[in-house]
Order: structure tokens, then sequence, then C-alpha cells
């Protein structure tokens, strides 16, 4: 019996040994997937992320989105309302001239009531002929008038009254309770208490993205960030046309993970730290923690060969979270929309599997031996 369990050992290790590579595995190890890196034929290329070049490695070209969201400036806008096509213009004109053009004798004034502003923007005032008001603020729009006046008028004020038309409204087209149109009675409505009549943000949408459509412009900001940020709460106006959809960016994570998904940005930016930790960190006792890879691929105009970005398309980024150096820089790599995060099999993983089932095959034949 002794023989037996001897040869069938010595049969194990053999098998085992040529076959490791063949044991059922959760994740590949490391050498694995970067096998055969060095070779020139090679269609990607491995980058160590370290603290050495955390710096350089950030001015790469952003991949998935254009690397950050683009809404308004801190300036909140003009809190007056919008001169807009459609809305009506009263004009008092004060001129204390003895020769007036504009005012008869024994007047100091004129009123020109009810100027429609036309399709193209213009409005028409005697003498100086058509003025462009669209775009402008009441008060802005009356220096403009002013200054076009003095050629003819050279003492003359102007005294403007807007009474709004029906493009100075605001559209919330949808993800939201109740869209529609609202019309904005004053000029000073945010864009939260724009969102707040439309009955707030749809609770189907996971992770909102506010999106602001605006002279042919489109501006984005994630909801979670308008609501912490006083300054992003904007002034809207007429014609913007607002909508609330849901962050589509995303990454996918693979090995010994907390868990294997296709998992949704839940903020702007995300490194590779708030990654891991979103997918519940690494798989205790499975994963290598020297082994952590980020796949990326980048297009074929943004491929460099000045060392300024990635030599080849495909770049595989290892981080090692095992030392002070690799964890500080795997907190300053940003994630991209796209990325495949992989964490790697430790190889002890493997001889334990060994080890396992020699003592699985002892086991047996200790049993028949009995």
């Amino acid at each position: 019996m002794v023989y037996h369990r001897i040869r069938a050992l010595i049969i194990c290790l053999t098998v085992l040994t040529v076959g490791a590579c063949g044991l059922p595995r959760g994740a590949a190890i490391q050498s694995e997937i970067v096998s055969g890196q060095n070779a020139e034929s090679a269609p990607f290329e491995v980058v160590p992320v370290t603290r050495t070049n955390i710096g350089d490695l950030q001015t790469w070209p952003v991949t998935g989105w254009a690397g950050d969201y683009n809404w308004f400036s801190n300036n909140r806008g003009p809190i007056s309302p919008i001169i807009r096509t459609g809305a009506r213009i009263d004009l008092i004109i004060w001129d204390s001239q003895e020769n007036s053009l504009l005012s008869t004798l024994g007047q100091k004034s004129v009123k020109l009531n009810d100027i429609m502003v036309g399709a193209d923007g213009m409005i028409f005032i005697p003498y100086i002929d058509r003025v462009f008001v669209r775009g402008e603020t009441p008060e802005s729009a009356r220096a403009v008038i002013a200054k076009e006046l003095e050629a003819v008028v050279p003492s003359a004020q102007v005294q403007l009254l807007l009474t709004p038309g029906p493009d100075n409204s605001v559209d919330a087209v949808s993800g939201f309770r109740s869209p529609g149109t609202y019309p904005l009675v004053h000029g000073d409505v945010s864009i939260l208490s724009l969102i707040a009549q439309a009955g707030g943000i749809s609770p189907e949408l996971s992770n909102p993205l506010i999106r602001v459509l605006r002279d042919g412009r489109s501006y984005e900001i994630l909801s979670d960030t308008l609501y912490e940020k006083p300054a992003a709460n904007v002034i809207v106006r007429g014609g913007d046309q607002i909508v609330a959809e849901e962050d589509r960016r995303y990454f996918v994570a693979l090995g010994a993970t907390g868990i294997q998904k296709i998992m949704p940005f839940d903020r702007e930016n995300v490194n590779a730290i708030e990654a891991l930790a979103m997918l519940g960190g690494l798989s205790a006792g499975r994963a290598n923690p020297k082994g952590v890879l980020i796949l990326r691929e980048y297009g074929r105009n943004e491929v460099r060969t000045d060392n300024t970005g990635p030599r080849k398309r495909q770049i595989v980024f290892a981080i090692d979270l095992t030392s002070a150096d690799g964890l500080f820089a795997a907190n300053n790599f940003k994630i991209n929309p796209k990325d495949v995060l992989v964490a790697t099999e430790s190889p002890i993983n493997s001889i334990r599997t060994v080890f396992g089932l020699i003592g699985s095959i002892v086991g047996i034949g200790n049993a028949v031996s009995n």
C-alpha cells in the first residue's frame, strides 16, 4: 500500500507541476497577462504606476470622455431677464435741448411704446434706425441705445421697460417628475428652483446628470455636485432646455476583487483606490496586491513617440499596493470610462491548490490502506 501511495504522489506532482496553469482559478496571474510584453511586436506596453511618473501620466490623453464636465463659470449669470425675440420694449427718452429732434416744443421727453423685438433681434428707433438688443439685459440694452443716440441727441437719457415675450421660458425636457415648459416670471430663477418647479429629478435615474442646452452648446454637471456647490446653482435663461439623465460612464472590474461587474461612475472623477473601494477591495487570500492592472486603449491619433503619451494604443498600467509609493500613486491615478480593472490572482493560490490536492490524495490513500 505504501508503494501505491508513493506512486500516486509522484504522478500527482508530475502532472500538477507540468500543468499547474490548468488548475481552476478565479482570476489570471499577472505574468500570464503581461507575457510577451518585451517583444517588439507586442501590441501593448506595460507601464508601472509610481510617484515618479504619475505626474507625466496625468498629462496623457483622456479616453472615454472629455476629462471633466463642462459647466458654467462661477459667475451665476445676470439676475435680470434677458431680452428675447418677441419681447416688447417701452422707451422713454429724455432730452433737455431746446431744438430736440425727438421731443416737441415744451416737452422734455418722448415715449416709444410697444416696440417688438424682431426675429433678427433688432428694434427700430427713429433717427438711429435698427439696434440689436437680443441677448442683452434691460440695463445693457439701455446703455447700447443711449450710445447710439449720442450722435443725434448728445444729452439724451434713456429709460427702458421690458415685457418678456413667449420665448422667455425654460423647457424641462425629460428626467423630471413634471416635465414641461416653465415661464420665467422673474429674471433670477436658478436652475435648482427650476428643477423644483419641475417636481425634482425622477427617482428612477441612478447617479443623475443635469444637462443644459443653451445657444447651441451643452453644459453638464452631476446632480450631487450641483447640490454641494452653491456657485454651481446658475441662473437659467429663456430658451434653455434642461435634461436630467443617467451618467452613462462606467469601468469594468474583473479578477480577484470583491465583485466582478460593470461599475458605473458615482462621481465626476474616480481614482484607482476609490475604484477598488467601490468594488469591496481585493479578495482576501486570492488577490495579488502587487498585481493590480488597468487596461486602457487609446486612439490612433493619441499615440506619441516623444514620451508625452502612450507609445502604443494598448496600455497595461501596473500598480503595486504593497508599498507607500504604489498607494500614493494609485490615489492620484484616474480611472477613465471603459477602463478594465483586473485584480490578478496570487501565484501562491496555485501552490495551495497543489498541496490541497496532494492532501486529498494522501487522505484517500490513508483511507484505502486502513
